[in-house]
């Protein structure tokens, strides 16, 4: 079954958020690859950024331009070619002949379909995104977009509202989606623990933030030596 936004192409108002989503889904996917096949999706990465046309799904580059692109020699070049078709991400739109080269298209839903399983590893707002769902789910963190959080209320005097109205201060953005949700929920010792409203903001929080947070209720409070974000 195709991926449902692969209705939409990559072109108009939204092209370079869809091909920055297709970029990143082959990168995820190479990652998780043994070498020789990230390397393969890392040549066809070169392609897609250097030499494809996204408007009119076409590559018409000659083998020596690409076996100089990618620091190897033309036998290479026409072996990975030909594992690149074997995949069906790359189709022969037009055989070369005497002064031409021979045009390709990419196939990407073939491509998506291809690297879907790996989606979800960049994120349950990207798996959600990618698959083109009507209806958010419950766990995705909205970005509020063009809204900037006002300045928190530091009356209580707390190292977290201390800490929160400095990371207002140095990143609006980041605050508003990410931090100015996360409330006080206990302090023991140098222990700070912190609540999420939601498992997927907590998971974001610590993976992404959390050395950040603690390094700003340090600053506030030298005792602060740990941090936790319960959700």
């Amino acid at each position: 079954m195709r991926a449902a936004m692969l209705a939409n192409k990559p072109v108009g108002r939204q092209a370079a958020a869809l091909k920055y989503d297709i970029l990143t889904a082959l990168g995820t996917y190479a990652l998780s690859l043994e070498k020789g096949t990230q390397r393969l999706v890392l040549r066809f990465m070169t392609l897609m950024t250097a030499r494809y046309n996204w408007q009119r799904n076409e590559l018409a580059v000659g083998q020596r331009e690409i076996a100089r692109m990618w620091s190897v020699d033309e036998r290479t070049v026409k072996r990975e070619m030909a594992k690149l078709r074997a995949l069906g991400w790359l189709v022969v739109k037009r055989q070369g002949a005497r002064g031409r080269v021979t045009e390709y298209g990419f196939d990407l839903e073939c491509i998506l379909e291809d690297t879907r399983g790996c989606w979800v590893a960049v994120g349950p707002d990207f798996d959600h995104r990618m698959r083109g769902s009507d209806t958010p789910e419950k766990n995705v963190v909205p970005l509020m977009s063009g809204t900037a959080a006002p300045a928190p209320d530091i009356s209580d005097g707390s190292e977290w509202s201390l800490a929160k109205a400095v990371l207002h201060q140095e990143d609006p953005a980041t605050y508003s989606a990410w931090i100015q949700a996360l409330t006080r929920e206990s302090r023991a010792g140098g222990r700070l623990i912190l609540r999420a409203p939601s498992r997927f903001h907590g998971n974001y929080v610590t993976a992404h933030l959390q050395e950040r947070l603690l390094a700003a209720c340090h600053d506030i409070d030298a005792d602060v030596d740990q941090l936790t974000i319960l959700s």
